[in-house]
């Protein structure tokens, strides 16, 4: 095929524009599409194409041989972060390593900014620390609790959701396992797939990607993001990093080692066990004690058997009715601040920022990274002042 520059046509190999780009964020769109079907593109939509799939545009004019060594290198680096399959519950779908390849490249990127300027790192004692399987599961739960800090008591007394699913996330960050949340527009992908996150390794510095938006389960937001986030705390734990994916609202008699010590870090089944669930009313009384979705508690009731499968899915279908029937809030688009510390995480832009200020790390570099140029470096008041 030939790419057009001021009017002259220079042959390129079709494998290699192909292999750039196919296996991108690009792949669907139309210049890329409609470049295969004339085999020709004009230089500047190459460049848009190159920039967006962020591969070097010299790439473009090199041979076969060199381009399949540089597409080697890369996919072994992303792998070494995320592994390229997906880890499911009860639920078929899968998630491409094009889907997210380049929030993982971005997520590598800042890992290996706090490794760099932040010489108090230490190993991370959660990674690994359920690799070897307890005895049962209410001991491996009980020691992920006590590896964290987590306070059940204090995820309960918490007056919202919301604010249950922020103190989880403290504690996760108090032990450098970073946590980043989607915000449509500040990230370097848009996400086109659905999936609940995905965690990505690192021996210091793990992160957990918490999406957001419509998983197609009919669930609450802050309770589904809260399973997911234990979820993937788990995950972290057993040594399990990869994209993640679950049916939230599955009855299937078995999810898995790793859902229910979620449901045991939650929802313990001492508890359950004393609680008489007369009707839906008084599930989602108690989901509202538990932090979870009325959804989540049906489920792990039913598992626990103090629920029926017959009433459970009963249960289920009504929640589902009622989560059609909610009036949408629409979205509204956060500050430029508020963004950055959701995506990149409190506790990433808060040792970067300290290490700005101590002069280890450059303003520009810092707002390169953490920031993806969102923000300048005049504007890094403002952001601290949003971490507090």
């Amino acid at each position: 095929m030939h790419v057009i520059i001021a009017g002259e046509s220079v042959p390129i190999d079709r494998s290699v524009f192909v292999d750039l780009l196919e296996n991108s964020v690009v792949n669907g769109r139309a210049p890329y599409l409609h470049a295969l079907e004339k085999s020709k593109i004009q230089y500047s939509e190459l460049l848009k194409l190159a920039r967006k799939a962020e591969v070097p545009h010299p790439l473009f004019f090199a041979s076969p041989a060199v381009v399949q060594a540089q597409l080697r290198t890369k996919t072994a680096k992303l792998l070494q972060g995320v592994a390229p399959d997906t880890f499911t519950v009860n639920t078929r779908t899968t998630v491409k390593l094009r889907d997210v390849e380049l929030i993982v490249k971005d997520l590598l990127r800042k890992q290996e900014l706090a490794r760099k300027h932040d010489s108090t790192l230490v190993k991370n004692k959660v990674v690994g620390l359920l690799r070897k399987p307890r005895p049962t599961v209410r001991e491996d739960a009980e020691a992920l609790i006590k590896a964290i800090g987590l306070d059940r008591e204090a995820i309960r007394q918490a007056r919202k959701k919301e604010s249950a699913l922020e103190l989880i996330i403290e504690q996760l960050e108090a032990n450098q396992v970073l946590v980043s949340r989607s915000v449509r527009g500040y990230m370097p992908q848009l996400i086109e797939v659905h999936f609940s996150g995905m965690t990505v390794r690192d021996s210091k510095v793990p992160y957990i990607f918490l999406t957001g938006g419509d998983h197609g389960d009919f669930q609450e937001p802050y309770g589904r993001q809260i399973f997911t986030l234990v979820l993937m705390t788990v995950l972290v734990a057993r040594g399990i990093f990869a994209p993640v994916s679950y049916d939230a609202n599955s009855t299937a008699p078995d999810a898995g080692r790793e859902y229910d010590i979620v449901g045991e870090i939650l929802m313990p089944a001492a508890d359950l066990q004393r609680i008489t669930f007369e009707d839906l009313d008084a599930v989602k009384a108690m989901a509202d004690v538990f932090k979870v979705t009325p959804s989540a508690l049906t489920v792990r009731a039913m598992r626990l058997g103090s629920l029926t499968p017959l009433t459970a899915a009963g249960y289920l279908r009504t929640l589902e009715d009622e989560f059609r029937a909610r009036a949408k809030t629409p979205a509204h688009q956060p500050k430029t601040v508020n963004a950055i510390r959701k995506y990149s995480g409190r506790e990433l832009t808060r040792r970067m920022l300290l290490a700005v200020e101590e002069r280890r790390l450059s303003a520009r570099e810092f707002c390169r990274v953490v920031c993806l140029n969102r923000i300048g470096p005049s504007d890094l008041g403002e952001l601290k002042a949003a971490l507090r």
